[in-house]
């Protein structure tokens, strides 16, 4: 996501993303000449003071990465830093929302407005048929081809199939709001409304993200910010609270979750509909095929059952252990509550895989598309290692210190150190090999990406099932089963990826992360073993903090490749010589 502001210190982008033809910006172009590029909407001059400032940062960055030779980098750099901050307030948002609203509607109104809520999101991500994903994919596809014109009448087709899909579904589920109510809920006439309430949820969600997808087929991922990450968590807890004097109920506060998918719908559409128009009257060529509707039709019919296997492959384990855990009362629910914390601690994992996935799919679908696997290839390498090199501070905290962490959600939760450790060693084998699966379906292979998440869910049940039960491994069980389906998933995509692409994210530049890692890790235990047991804050603060502060000081050093570490020690100079001079 790029916001309007000049970029972050930290996050050194191209100048947004071109929403003209002809390809990405450091591309070589055809022999013919490159197509003209299409005008961007003027804005207006900046504030004096912000002008040099953003004149002065842009300076810098472009004498340390020159933009015909590291276009693709800083753009996929930039929005990704602007990526992990929206990821950040729409948590601390989402995080807020659900405090205030469990101290308000109390545990049993805020449990049926979760599961109200839930359903409402799991059915716009597959009632919106694949949309968002085709459009990521297909507008990317057009604007390397020099025919972005077209990009319109395509999202155009895409918007209307998840409408009428989600549209559908919607109306099926408000009749059946109160059979919803009975099988989901125990306070069925507090869930009927509820859950009436979740269907107008789905279109409006389903819609939004199919617009947030097509300024992202732009490379451009402000709007996602905007509208996901901004309006609809901070406009629930506005909504919620506009509603709650008249009725301080799960329907009002489910109506409101409702209300803030219209606002971000209202901004995706408004974003999609402000870049689009510097597209207007560029038809160039015949387009692909692809973008056809009974095309478009094809894909979802695979992408849509592959989005709900996608939510349900990170909960299948969970679910498996609820229901085997049920029979014990109130032990057995400590036991699934304490499993539901680990999971979430270990999911922090893929925080920044998620920010470059989303960065990083329309490089993908474009390059693909024009036959340049080369390069392809190189961005596949440096970007899964910038992901891991990122990513491994945070591993690093998970592996030392899980107690404290697992305390923050509360001290008895403490006692899923083990599982916690176990679904770690899993959930860093994604992130090792990078962005496989958008790289699938980026390059069209959706059908193949479906497999993988049906053996995956099949690995994950079946797994839960027999070694999660409360005689056998209990939480530990259900944590070898997430592990053994995330590793899994991950080796099999990668194969795909290499059997189809051609492409690799291995090099002999991946083994400078290990002495940093080693270093952190060192500093850590080092610091863990000074801190008493009973000061698990500060001994998160501190052993975290500066074990942190040493591997980023040995990535640095050895880490890096020269030509990474000069760009990084030149920008860090740069950005500390501006702030002295401010």
């Amino acid at each position: 996501m790029d916001p309007d502001a000049p970029p972050e210190p930290h996050a050194p982008p191209e100048p947004e993303a071109r929403a003209g033809g002809g390809p990405p910006s450091g591309s070589p172009p055809p022999a013919e000449g490159p197509p003209p590029e299409s005008p961007r909407p003027a804005e207006g001059p900046p504030p004096p003071g912000r002008r040099r400032g953003a004149g002065a940062l842009r300076a810098a960055v472009e004498g340390i990465l020159p933009a015909e030779r590291f276009a693709d980098q800083r753009n996929i750099l930039g929005n990704t830093g602007q990526n992990v901050l929206g990821l950040a307030v729409g948590a601390l948002a989402t995080f807020a929302a659900q405090v205030l609203m469990t101290n308000a509607l109390g545990p049993e109104r805020f449990g049926v407005v979760t599961v109200a809520t839930q359903f409402a999101f799991i059915a716009a991500a597959a009632t919106r048929f694949g949309m968002d994903v085709a459009n990521v994919r297909l507008v990317a596809i057009l604007v390397g081809k020099g025919a972005a014109g077209r990009a319109r009448g395509l999202v155009a087709r895409a918007g209307a199939i998840a409408g009428a899909v989600s549209v559908a579904f919607a109306a099926v589920a408000f009749l059946g709001s109160g059979a919803l109510a009975e099988r989901f809920s125990a306070l069925p006439r507090e869930a009927d409304p509820a859950f009436r309430a979740a269907a107008l949820a789905v279109p409006l969600a389903a819609l939004a993200f199919t617009y947030m997808g097509a300024t992202r087929g732009l490379k451009i991922m402000r709007y996602t910010l905007y509208a996901q990450w901004t309006a609809q968590p901070v406009g629930w807890i506005v909504l919620a609270l506009a509603g709650w004097p008249i009725a301080r109920t799960a329907g009002v506060t489910t109506l409101a979750y409702a209300a803030s998918w219209a606002l971000a719908l209202g901004v995706a559409w408004w974003g999609w509909e402000r870049e689009a128009r510097g597209l207007g009257g560029r038809h160039e060529g015949t387009g692909i095929p692809e973008e056809r509707t009974g095309a478009l039709l094809r894909f979802g019919a695979l992408r849509a059952p592959a989005t709900l296997f996608s939510q349900l492959i990170f909960w299948a384990d969970f679910y498996v252990l609820s229901r085997l855990a049920s029979e014990r009362g109130l032990a057995g629910a400590a036991d699934v509550g304490v499993y539901g914390a680990a999971l979430r601690a270990a999911q922090s994992l893929f925080l920044f895989l998620t920010s470059v996935s989303l960065t990083f799919s329309p490089f993908v679908a474009d390059l693909h598309h024009r036959g340049e696997r080369e390069r392809l290839d190189a961005l596949y390498k440096a970007v899964t290692r910038w992901t891991l090199a990122a990513t491994i501070p945070v591993l690093l905290v998970l592996a030392v210190l899980p107690g404290p962490v697992l305390r923050i959600f509360g001290g008895g939760f403490a006692r899923g150190e083990a599982a916690l450790r176990i679904l770690i060693v899993g959930a860093i084998v994604p992130v090792c090999v990078g962005t496989v699966g958008f790289i699938l379906i980026m390059a069209g292979r959706t059908g193949w990406d479906l497999l993988v998440y049906l053996g995956g869910l099949a690995i994950d049940v079946g797994i839960a099932l027999a070694l999660a039960r409360p005689e056998r491994l209990g939480i530990a069980g259900a944590a070898v089963a997430q592990a053994c389906t995330l590793s899994a998933s991950a080796v099999a995509r990668l194969l795909l990826v290499r059997r189809f692409l051609g492409i690799w994210p291995f090099d002999r530049h991946f083994l400078r992360l290990a002495p940093p890692a080693a270093a952190g890790a060192a500093a850590m235990l080092a610091l863990d073993a000074l801190v008493p047991d009973a000061r698990w804050a500060l001994d998160l603060l501190v052993a975290g903090g500066l074990g942190a502060a040493a591997y980023a000081a040995a990535l640095v050093a050895v880490g890096l490749k020269p030509g990474e570490r000069r760009a990084a020690l030149a920008l860090a100079r740069s950005v500390l010589g501006r702030a002295a001079r401010a």
